[in-house]
């Protein structure tokens, strides 16, 4: 094994340090989690008010009205970030933006809008999965090991 000495700061950059951690912003906390639960918040009442909407006008079941709710939210979210509205809300938003599946869709169109100047394959298809595939792995080995604990300890599929 192979032993890890604690590197020692040295005066002047303890110095530094303190200095720095002087000079810090301090950061509104409090103020940014209210931000973030009213546009997370309002996120999604948007998305129950579409559901609603297609239950209500298009005759849509409850259960069936779900995905293209989200397929709308998702259009919706790539035509505000393609317009350059959805970054200055997710500025001001912050986690609240992030957290639902437009800040997902926000991701991806981001980078694509960014290196579509590369070429299609090498710039936005190379590209747009570099934040949005570690969501989409974390998301899928969730998903595999929550099935397998569900199969053991639950109804067994069914």
């Amino acid at each position: 094994m192979a032993n890890k000495k604690k590197k020692t700061l040295t005066p002047v950059q303890q110095q530094y340090q303190s200095f720095a951690k002087e000079r810090e912003p301090q950061r509104p906390v409090i103020k940014n989690s209210i931000r973030a639960f009213f546009a997370g918040g309002t996120i999604c009442l948007i998305g129950q008010g579409i559901q609603d909407a297609m239950v209500h006008w298009l005759h849509f079941e409850e259960d069936k009205a779900g995905d293209p709710t989200v397929a709308i939210l998702i259009l919706i979210s790539i035509i505000l970030t393609s317009l350059g509205v959805y970054d200055k809300f997710a500025q001001w938003a912050g986690a609240g933006s992030a957290v639902p599946v437009t800040g997902f869709a926000n991701s991806m169109c981001s980078a694509a809008l960014e290196h579509r100047s590369e070429g299609y394959v090498l710039g936005v298809g190379g590209n747009m999965f570099k934040l949005a595939g570690s969501v989409i792995v974390f998301g899928v080995v969730a998903a595999f090991i929550i099935g397998i604990i569900h199969i053991f300890i639950g109804t067994g599929g069914a």
